[in-house]
């Protein structure tokens, strides 16, 4: 046996994937075949008598075009160009995203107008060789296309583009928005003026103008706007019609071509008799739509706020030490090992850490926490925060595209370019629907011509064909799902949570169980000191700083969680001498000829310690999850300091915000059971899992699917990653490893557990709106097509409502930014 690999390419759907999957399985020999829609692949298991041409011939035969792939070629490419976005503890994020034309390339596109445009330029650029994937947003007007560097460049990704009838400008919004303004003015005033010479007596005026001269002007005008104004519509059918299918362009072109040619060459049908002219409905109609698509414009640049919110964070200019002089340069000139001065109130330009001074820093714009941060040399900052108190000097560690702030960015756009499942879904139902409309405009214009009176079955058979094509453009079908991702990915960023794509946010809302890592998820990741309780005449502070002065040094931490208890408190702390380490049990240590001992209950024992009664608290704070030290002098124990890895702040908060999502809440923790039980009860779990190995949480999270659960896993190590790649949705804490960020789908720049909630809220809101416009598009479809081929709506009010309804998508995506968060 042996595996081929294949290149497909046409495949738009998951019916396309169904078809080239049976082609290949008819093919004598062949045992297992795998087809990738995502990657325009599949992968053949098959006898070695079975040559790959035969295997690419039985996918042409089947509709579509193959090629061998070279599975050396693929080995030497990096994981297919895959984009992973390592994310740095504390920082948010590491590692520089893949370069224009450096596996991934970014086209923005202009003229694409529903989901049927959206399917013919991923066709086109997918079938170009050398490109490995295409994803293209209707509501970015934007194509993310990744390839294979040395086979294809952007020329030719753009030339494909045009090939089909759009455009790839450089800078295609602004630009792209003054030409519609320009050429909706042009072609309303024409459109006014036809109105005045059809229509004179409703606004009071008489015109003396013989039927033919007033036949002439309206053709003089009605033309700019029908083959000027609306050039796209035809350049688009055309485009299309090459291709042997058929989009909104071509209802557009058809419909309005109609009521023009018919006015156009009436004339020659009525020459003894009253003409009933259709230029205003051809030109109201173009006007009209092309006013929709200025409105659609508008709004949907709106969609991309937090995109341009978050590029407007970035400082322009640093101040730096070069050659022992200050200077003041542009952002982009700041090298790695650069000095950085940042006074109070200024932006800080990039990331680096501290080497001189301390401040406050406001970093709410990057983690959505509101709390300044205390920032000391050693800390680490990040670019485009805010310098709040104190100035500081630090040494600049990632500039330019590094900095998380720039990959922060890079994440967010991946994330709006992507199609989550609903997407495909609607993509499947636009490419049967176009046909679908011309199919009933016909039968309309059939219906009518013969059941009308003769001397107007044509001019009533022609309005309602029109009116069925010109209502029934399916531009918010395909606007629904991608305006409500890229409002609530961008929502996302403001508030700290950075999601890779539209699949994560739409399988977040499906979710039934949440799995919450115990060491730093629910708690610190970090011991802290709880607790000193000295006996009867002695000061805690004695206790803790004997503790502290024989501590002092060690890289354990409880050790280290002491003697920084002490430091803080301003503790005089002396040096230790015969130090000893007693492995498993504490230390001994003698301080001016007075001997030390520290460490557990054995120890004591061990010492013939007198305890004076402490056994017994120190079993009631074990009780609650805590580590007893015992600080004993000269024989006697003089006190004890409790240890624990504390719970974060918003911990109890999150688990109860979580539980009222209707989640179940479940604890998985390798700690023993004891304290893993202890964790529980403060923040409010009942289900826990403890003692539990690292490869042994992905099986747990394995066992909960299997019971039917759709799961979430929230964690932070590295020991978290497999069961956060298992997971229906991984959650990775910000201030974790980058292997734990590489896994997950969903990450929170900062390490507030109460992210989890706002995610899965933000979850269950967009997708809310995604449904909330596909209602409404297919409702208007529904409802409309029918009243129109009854005859009851005029083809100018239809345009005008197909422009309404696209605006209204968008609308009601841009909600979303209201959006608030529960906690």
């Amino acid at each position: 046996m042996k595996t081929t690999v294949l290149k497909v390419v046409g495949m738009t759907c998951q019916h396309c994937v169904k078809s080239v999957t049976k082609a290949l399985q008819s093919v004598a020999g062949v045992q297992r075949v795998s087809v990738s829609l995502e990657r325009g692949r599949a992968d053949v298991e098959h006898a070695e008598t079975v040559s790959p041409q035969r295997l690419v011939q039985a996918v042409v035969d089947a509709g579509y075009e193959a090629e061998e792939l070279n599975q050396d070629a693929e080995e030497d490419e990096p994981r297919r160009q895959k984009i992973t976005l390592n994310i740095e503890s504390s920082l948010g994020m590491k590692g520089s995203p893949p370069r224009v034309g450096e596996g991934v390339i970014a086209l923005s596109i202009e003229g694409m107008s529903c989901a049927s445009c959206v399917a013919k330029v991923e066709k086109a650029l997918r079938s170009l060789p050398g490109v490995l994937d295409a994803s293209v947003n209707l509501a970015t007007q934007r194509a993310t296309v990744r390839v294979i560097p040395a086979h294809v460049t952007r020329e030719q990704l753009k030339e494909a583009v045009r090939r089909i009838g759009y455009d790839v400008p450089e800078d295609r919004h602004d630009d792209h928005e003054a030409h519609l303004r320009h050429k909706l003015i042009i072609s309303a005033l024409l459109t006014t003026a036809i109105f005045l010479l059809m229509y004179p007596g409703m606004l009071g005026l008489r015109l003396p103008i013989p039927d033919t001269l007033n036949y002439w002007l309206q053709l003089l005008l009605a033309t700019p706007v029908q083959f000027w104004a609306g050039w796209p519509f035809y350049r688009g059918a055309w485009a299309a019609a090459r291709r042997k299918t058929t989009d909104m362009n071509t209802l557009i072109a058809v419909g309005t071509s109609a009521a023009y040619v018919y006015s156009a060459l009436l004339p020659l049908f009525s020459a003894h008799g009253h003409m009933d002219l259709y230029f205003d409905t051809s030109a109201a109609i173009v006007t009209l739509i092309l006013l929709g698509r200025l409105l659609e414009a508008r709004a949907r640049g709106r969609t991309s706020e937090a995109i341009k919110k978050l590029i407007g964070l970035q400082a322009k200019t640093a101040r730096v030490v070069r050659d022992g002089q200050e200077q003041q340069i542009p952002i982009e000139e700041v090298r790695v090992g650069d000095i950085v001065i940042v006074r109070p109130g200024e932006k800080i330009p990039v990331d680096g850490i501290v080497i001189e001074g301390a401040s406050a820093v406001d970093e709410s714009m990057i983690t959505g926490e509101s709390l300044p941060v205390e920032k000391r040399p050693g800390d680490e900052v990040i670019g485009a925060t805010l310098n709040k108190t104190g100035a500081f000097k630090f040494r600049a560690t990632k500039v330019g595209r590094e900095t998380a702030l720039a990959q922060i960015i890079q994440l967010v756009e991946n994330a709006q370019a992507s199609k989550p499942p609903i997407a495909r879904l609607v993509d499947l139902i636009a490419s049967y629907f176009v046909p679908a409309v011309i199919a009933i405009a016909l039968v309309t214009f059939v219906g009518w011509y013969l059941i009308s009176p003769p001397e107007i079955a044509l001019t009533k058979a022609l309005l309602n064909f029109v009116a069925v094509l010109i209502i029934a453009c399916p531009c918010a079908l395909g606007l629904a799902t991608p305006t409500s991702i890229i409002v609530g990915t961008g929502k996302g960023a403001e508030h700290g949570i950075l999601i890779r794509g539209g699949e994560a946010l739409e399988t977040a809302h499906k979710l039934t169980t949440v799995i919450l890592d115990k060491t730093g998820t629910l708690t610190k990741g970090r011991p802290e000191v709880t607790d000193i309780i000295p006996i009867s005449g002695v000061a805690e502070s004695d206790v803790l700083r004997l503790a502290a002065i024989a501590e002092r040094g060690s890289e354990h931490p409880l050790g280290e969680a002491i003697v920084k208890r002490a430091q803080e408190q301003n503790l005089q702390l002396e040096e230790a001498r015969e130090f000893v380490a007693v492995p498993g049990h504490g230390i001994r240590a003698s301080l001016n000829g007075k001997r030390i001992l520290l460490g557990n209950l054995k120890l004591m024992h061990d010492e013939q310690v007198a305890l004076d009664g402490l056994d017994r608290q120190a079993e009631a704070l074990a009780e609650a999850g805590k580590t007893p030290v015992f600080v004993a002098q000269d024989g006697r124990a003089i006190g004890i300091i409790a240890v624990a890895d504390t719970i974060k702040e918003g911990s109890r908060e999150a688990v109860a915000a979580l539980k009222r999502l209707g989640l179940e809440v479940v604890m998985i923790t390798g700690d023993h059971r004891r304290t893993a039980e202890s964790i529980a009860r403060q923040v409010g779990i009942e289900r826990v899992f403890a003692e539990v190995l690292p490869h042994e949480k992905a099986e747990i999270v394995k066992q909960l699917q299997a019971q039917g659960q759709r799961v979430a896993m929230v964690g932070d190590g590295i020991n978290d990653a497999p069961a956060l790649a298992q997971a229906d949705v991984g959650i990775a804490i910000g201030t974790g490893t980058d292997v734990a960020m590489e896994a997950s789908d969903i990450t929170l720049v900062g390490g507030d557990l109460r992210g989890v909630v706002r995610a899965i809220a933000l979850s269950r809101a967009t997708v809310r709106n995604i449904w909330q416009n596909l209602f409404w598009a297919f409702v208007y479809n529904t409802v409309l097509i029918p009243v129109a081929a009854l005859g009851l709506l005029n083809p100018v009010l239809a345009a005008a409502a197909m422009g309404l309804s696209s605006v209204s998508v968008v609308s009601n995506a841009l909600r979303l930014r209201r959006f608030r968060a529960p906690l």
